[in-house]
């Protein structure tokens, strides 16, 4: 970045499940927009995105989340967020919440245009085309189907992936295909969930990849529950870690054993 321009503040949105289950994901996030020549803050009054109360059909507290969001996040250049999942429910459902509201329906619309998924934002707004990172193995990569069909990440996380030193990409059968978790989907509807995530852990295991990779620490605790159940030897990671070069900072996803 050149010294004269201004280093973008970025606003960083953990997600629940990355701060509960995975902080690593986090970490590795701030690394990679650090490096891209971000200024990147947490803050602290971050909550959830709202996304579950607003499944369930509970827009009153779904509208007090969301505006608790709008309120940390003021003053951002940008909100990163290391998921498509949170990161669309922000751009996409915001606005209609506040529909009949129209002060918040104006701040809920400014927080639309600064949010972004945490890879999209790398490649699309950044620029970037490749990473500094090594990863000696073969993966494959699932879709998440938020951060595919609300925000068009696609092509983002491959083109980086194919940056990283030491690391091969197989296609996934069945990418786009959804993995049965669906936030509270998954509660509601477990046996259908168990015969959704159970057709996709056949096809990653028809990949002959040791690694799986997502965007979606939701789709990615799912999908290694499974293989852990099946006795798989498939590795699981957010793509984050991979691409900031710190998967020893933590064993797979849904490995028990410590480093």
């Amino acid at each position: 970045m050149n010294n004269a321009t201004k280093a973008p503040r970025v606003g960083l949105f953990v997600t629940c499940l990355v701060d509960l289950f995975r902080p690593t994901v986090g970490f590795a996030a701030v690394k990679l927009l650090e490096d891209a020549g971000c200024s990147v803050e947490v803050p602290a009054s971050q909550t959830c995105c709202g996304q579950p109360a607003y499944n369930s059909g509970d827009r009153a507290d779904t509208k007090e989340i969301a505006r608790s969001v709008i309120e940390a996040f003021e003053g951002f250049d940008y909100v990163v967020a290391p998921s498509g999942s949170c990161a669309g429910m922000i751009k996409e459902h915001y606005g209609e919440l506040f529909a009949d509201e129209p002060e918040w329906a104006q701040r809920a619309a400014h927080l639309k245009h600064r949010t972004y998924e945490l890879v999209s934002f790398l490649v699309d707004v950044l620029g970037m085309d490749g990473v500094a990172a090594r990863y000696d193995g073969t993966v494959t990569y699932h879709d998440s189907c938020s951060g595919l069909r609300e925000l068009g990440v696609k092509e983002q996380p491959r083109t980086l992936l194919r940056s990283v030193e030491g690391l091969t990409v197989t296609e996934l059968p069945g990418a786009e295909v959804c993995c049965g978790f669906g936030g509270t989907f998954c509660i509601k509807y477990p046996d259908i969930s168990n015969k959704m995530v159970g057709d996709k852990t056949v096809d990653i295991g028809r990949t002959g990849a040791d690694t799986l990779l997502a965007g979606d620490m939701g789709c990615l605790l799912n999908m290694a529950g499974k293989l852990k159940r099946e006795g798989s030897p498939v590795k699981v990671r957010h793509v984050a870690e991979v691409l900031a070069g710190m998967t020893g900072e933590a064993a797979p996803i849904g490995d028990t054993r410590t480093r």
